[in-house]
């Protein structure tokens, strides 16, 4: 009997309008006319990804598996909405030809001032069914400190017009710790996106480091981009342990640190990442995993594009994945999803090897071992770093 592999789709679409400033990823503000050759380099890669993989040397499906379905599709960034339509229809197009398999959940991520009527509707047409908007507050203050280009009226109208066409599933990001941000504003942002109402939340603790030019800024003690407006980690707690409570009371079920979502809709396709399930990155620095190799793309556009024009798979990083190495992420990943982990699906010998620390993570209430089900205490969320070191130092 043949055996069906369900694979996620990643599409990365590096390009923004501004770079936020708490931004650590590898986006950035290119030229428009970089996007449509762009999106065709990207269609390229879909379209001759076994090839690509072959040359390469890339172990993209294990000895077991003899077909291979997609059933969840994700396309982020950056600001992927910023493709126009016919680009991202394309894309789309070019997931459909290449894997077999129904979509359960096709996910775009868009800013809230990209989204209009016109792009709302050919974005359904063309197969989205789920939207992810990075609201990130609903403090214009807060917004133009972060670096952001939408306002509050941008979310409310971005919300309304996605509905007006069709979307019943709608995610919004909040962050944590944005300059200017105070208990009260945080407690009226929450109120805010319980007021639209959202399918799916995540909420994010700002990250401070090297990576962004608002956390080197706070790290040398300086000014710029409001980091001595930045509130403390205490604070950030505080914001992040209110909402868990509210949005609990809201009637949202929160399934993995960051993230909730009403009853059945919890994302589909970020489930696979924290499951290890197998997934395809497709674009200038996108990631993919087939349960024995981790590969990644080149992260600047120019050098994807002009690698794909050659014919070549431009992946910067090749790993197989070790059985040390699966047994940590099966921990640490597991261990992010509320439910947590049953232990009794490791091996005896990992079992006794974590015994010892487990119990004293259990005795400082840090976790909670019911039979063989090992998960994050409730109210320890947000020191879920110091679990993960404790257990795999």
């Amino acid at each position: 009997m043949a055996s069906v592999a369900k694979h996620g789709v990643y599409i990365q679409v590096p390009f923004c309008q501004s770079k936020c400033t708490y931004c650590n990823f590898h986006t950035g503000v290119f030229a428009e006319g970089l996007r449509s050759p762009y999106a065709r380099a990207v269609r390229r890669e879909i379209a001759e990804h076994e090839r690509f993989y072959g040359r390469s040397g890339i172990e993209w499906k294990s000895p077991a598996e003899s077909q291979i379905q997609v059933d969840t599709v994700y396309v982020g960034g950056g600001t992927p909405s910023l493709l126009a339509t016919d680009e991202l229809t394309g894309i789309l197009a070019a997931v459909r030809a290449a894997f077999d398999g129904e979509w359960s959940e096709a996910t775009l991520e868009a800013d809230p001032e990209t989204v209009t009527e016109e792009r709302s509707a050919a974005w359904l047409a063309a197969g989205f069914n789920r939207v992810s908007m990075g609201v990130q507050s609903f403090h214009d203050s807060e917004l133009t400190a972060a670096g952001r280009m939408h306002r509050r009226d941008d979310i409310y109208a971005a919300t309304k017009r996605l509905r007006d066409k069709g979307f019943i599933n709608i995610s919004f990001d909040l962050i944590a710790g944005l300059p200017h941000q105070t208990a009260d504003s945080w407690n009226e942002s929450v109120a805010r996106l319980l007021e639209l109402r959202p399918e799916h939340v995540s909420i994010y603790l700002l990250e401070v480091d090297e990576g962004s030019r608002l956390g080197r800024e706070i790290l040398s003690g300086g000014k710029k981009y409001g980091a001595e407006d930045v509130p403390g980690e205490d604070a950030m707690a505080d914001f992040y342990d209110s909402a868990c409570e509210r949005l609990e009371g809201a009637g949202y079920e929160h399934y993995e640190i960051s993230n909730w979502a009403l009853p059945g809709l919890g994302s589909r396709h970020n489930l696979k990442y924290w499951r290890r399930e197998p997934y395809f990155g497709f674009g200038a620095g996108a990631h993919s995993f087939s349960g024995n190799h981790r590969w990644a793309n080149a992260h600047d556009p120019n050098a994807y594009i002009a690698a794909i024009e050659q014919g070549r798979l431009p992946f910067e990083q090749l790993e197989r994945v070790s059985d040390a190495q699966a047994n940590e992420e099966e921990l640490f990943l597991g261990l992010r999803q509320l439910d947590g982990i049953d232990l009794a699906s490791m091996g005896q010998e990992r079992r006794e090897e974590l015994s010892e620390r487990i119990e004293a993570l259990r005795e400082q209430g840090l976790v909670e071992l019911n039979g063989s089900r090992l998960r994050l205490a409730r109210a320890k969320l947000t020191v879920s770093n110091e679990v993960f070191v404790s257990l795999l130092d």
